[in-house]
């Protein structure tokens, strides 16, 4: 099976969840599997919003890229922003702090097969 999609996405939230209404109900026509669906809904959420918030500060002038690629027996999604990047260390996250922040990017990092972070891009690949 291979499937691409290639988006340019503006930094704004209700733009943000009319796109990936319109990019799940593509996936629902060739994936089959309910989990993995949730899976793959979470992580593309989860990446896009966290780079219309922290990336882009939600400024409507600035873009997201998305590339969701299924072939192979592999998802792989990318995502880049406007911002100048960070460095992602999941051990940097303490659940008993309960902040918000850097918990999204720990979830992604756990359902992910692979997980990649370089300065404003950032990818994830998930094995079907």
């Amino acid at each position: 099976m291979n499937f691409r999609i290639r988006q340019t996405i503006k930094s704004d939230l209700f733009n943000i969840k009319l796109t990936m209404e319109d990019i799940l109900k593509d996936l629902c026509k060739i994936i089959e599997d309910e989990s993995l669906l949730f899976d793959i809904r979470l992580i593309l959420n989860e990446l896009v919003v966290n780079s219309a918030l922290h990336g882009n500060n939600c400024d409507s002038d600035k873009f997201i890229k998305l590339l969701l690629e299924i072939r192979d027996k592999r998802i792989r999604i990318e995502v880049v922003d406007e911002g100048c990047g960070f460095i992602y260390d999941k051990n940097d996250y303490n659940p008993l702090e309960l902040k918000c922040c850097g918990r999204g990017l720990v979830i992604v990092d756990g359902l992910s097969d692979e997980f990649y972070v370089d300065k404003n891009k950032v990818v994830s690949i998930k094995y079907i």
